[in-house]
Protein backbone atom coordinates (compact mmCIF):
# COMPACT_ATOMS: atom_id res chain seq x y z
CA UNK A 1 0.00 0.00 0.00
CA UNK A 2 1.30 3.44 -0.95
CA UNK A 3 1.28 6.10 1.76
CA UNK A 4 2.90 9.48 1.05
CA UNK A 5 3.98 9.66 4.69
CA UNK A 6 6.03 6.45 4.51
CA UNK A 7 9.71 6.46 3.58
CA UNK A 8 10.65 5.45 0.04
CA UNK A 9 13.85 5.63 -1.96
CA UNK A 10 13.14 5.71 -5.71
CA UNK A 11 16.24 4.78 -7.69
CA UNK A 12 17.26 3.22 -11.01
CA UNK A 13 17.24 -0.52 -10.43
CA UNK A 14 19.22 -1.08 -13.65
CA UNK A 15 22.10 1.06 -12.42
CA UNK A 16 24.65 -1.08 -10.60
CA UNK A 17 25.94 1.92 -8.60
CA UNK A 18 22.47 3.07 -7.53
CA UNK A 19 21.38 -0.43 -6.56
CA UNK A 20 24.53 -1.07 -4.55
CA UNK A 21 24.37 2.35 -2.87
CA UNK A 22 20.80 2.00 -1.61
CA UNK A 23 21.45 -1.60 -0.63
CA UNK A 24 24.42 -0.67 1.54
CA UNK A 25 22.77 2.17 3.44
CA UNK A 26 21.65 1.18 6.89
CA UNK A 27 18.63 3.42 6.99
CA UNK A 28 16.36 0.81 8.53
CA UNK A 29 18.65 0.76 11.58
CA UNK A 30 18.38 4.54 11.90
CA UNK A 31 14.79 5.40 10.97
CA UNK A 32 12.84 2.18 10.66
CA UNK A 33 10.93 0.94 7.64
CA UNK A 34 12.24 2.12 4.27
CA UNK A 35 10.89 0.83 0.97
CA UNK A 36 13.33 0.68 -1.94
CA UNK A 37 11.49 1.33 -5.21
CA UNK A 38 12.90 0.65 -8.67
CA UNK A 39 12.13 3.72 -10.81
CA UNK A 40 11.52 1.37 -13.73
CA UNK A 41 8.57 -0.24 -11.93
CA UNK A 42 4.93 0.78 -11.83
CA UNK A 43 5.02 1.45 -8.09
CA UNK A 44 2.83 4.45 -7.14
CA UNK A 45 5.83 6.23 -5.56
CA UNK A 46 7.40 6.49 -9.05
CA UNK A 47 4.44 8.41 -10.46
CA UNK A 48 4.19 10.51 -7.31
CA UNK A 49 7.78 11.79 -7.44
CA UNK A 50 7.60 12.31 -11.21
CA UNK A 51 4.41 14.36 -10.77
CA UNK A 52 6.35 16.48 -8.29
CA UNK A 53 8.94 17.23 -11.00
CA UNK A 54 11.65 14.67 -10.24
CA UNK A 55 13.35 13.49 -13.44
CA UNK A 56 14.25 9.92 -12.58
CA UNK A 57 16.60 9.58 -15.55
CA UNK A 58 18.76 12.22 -13.87
CA UNK A 59 18.21 11.83 -10.15
CA UNK A 60 17.08 9.50 -7.42
CA UNK A 61 14.47 10.53 -4.87
CA UNK A 62 13.79 10.13 -1.19
CA UNK A 63 10.27 10.47 0.18
CA UNK A 64 10.49 11.10 3.90
CA UNK A 65 8.15 12.80 6.34
CA UNK A 66 5.83 13.90 3.55
CA UNK A 67 8.69 15.65 1.69
CA UNK A 68 10.52 14.72 -1.51
CA UNK A 69 14.28 15.16 -1.76
CA UNK A 70 15.95 14.51 -5.10
CA UNK A 71 19.41 14.51 -6.62
CA UNK A 72 22.06 16.11 -4.41
CA UNK A 73 19.47 16.89 -1.73
CA UNK A 74 18.57 13.20 -1.65
CA UNK A 75 22.12 11.92 -1.10
CA UNK A 76 22.74 14.68 1.45
CA UNK A 77 19.61 13.73 3.40
CA UNK A 78 20.48 10.03 3.20
CA UNK A 79 23.96 10.74 4.55
CA UNK A 80 22.47 12.62 7.49
CA UNK A 81 20.03 9.79 8.23
CA UNK A 82 22.27 6.71 8.07
CA UNK A 83 23.89 5.08 11.07
CA UNK A 84 27.65 5.52 11.59
CA UNK A 85 28.16 1.74 11.55
CA UNK A 86 30.09 0.22 8.71
CA UNK A 87 32.77 1.70 6.49
CA UNK A 88 30.41 2.62 3.63
CA UNK A 89 28.04 4.49 5.93
CA UNK A 90 30.89 6.37 7.61
CA UNK A 91 32.35 7.36 4.22
CA UNK A 92 28.89 8.31 2.95
CA UNK A 93 28.31 10.52 6.00
CA UNK A 94 31.79 12.05 5.78
CA UNK A 95 31.42 13.03 2.12
CA UNK A 96 27.75 13.72 1.58
CA UNK A 97 26.67 15.21 4.91
CA UNK A 98 27.81 18.54 3.46
CA UNK A 99 25.17 20.06 1.14
CA UNK A 100 27.92 21.84 -0.81
CA UNK A 101 29.91 18.68 -1.44
CA UNK A 102 26.72 16.81 -2.36
CA UNK A 103 25.82 19.48 -4.94
CA UNK A 104 29.34 19.47 -6.37
CA UNK A 105 29.64 15.67 -6.50
CA UNK A 106 26.18 14.78 -7.79
CA UNK A 107 26.77 15.79 -11.44
CA UNK A 108 29.94 13.67 -11.47
CA UNK A 109 28.05 10.70 -10.01
CA UNK A 110 25.24 11.17 -12.54
CA UNK A 111 27.75 11.32 -15.42
CA UNK A 112 29.37 8.07 -14.25
CA UNK A 113 25.95 6.44 -13.97
CA UNK A 114 24.95 7.53 -17.48
CA UNK A 115 28.21 6.35 -19.04
CA UNK A 116 27.96 3.00 -17.25
CA UNK A 117 24.35 2.47 -18.36
CA UNK A 118 25.30 3.21 -21.98
CA UNK A 119 28.26 0.82 -21.80
CA UNK A 120 25.96 -1.88 -20.39
CA UNK A 121 23.43 -1.25 -23.16
CA UNK A 122 20.69 -0.22 -20.75
CA UNK A 123 18.01 2.22 -21.86
CA UNK A 124 17.00 5.40 -20.05
CA UNK A 125 14.16 4.88 -17.55
CA UNK A 126 11.45 6.44 -19.69
CA UNK A 127 12.53 4.31 -22.69
CA UNK A 128 12.31 1.05 -20.78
Amino acid sequence: MFDKQNTYIVYDGDCPFCSRYVGLLRLRDAIGKVELVDARSSHPAVGYVEAAGVQLDNEMALMFGGNIYSGADCINRLALMTTPSGLINRLNALVFSSPQISRAAYPVLRFGRNVTLRMLGRLPIRSA
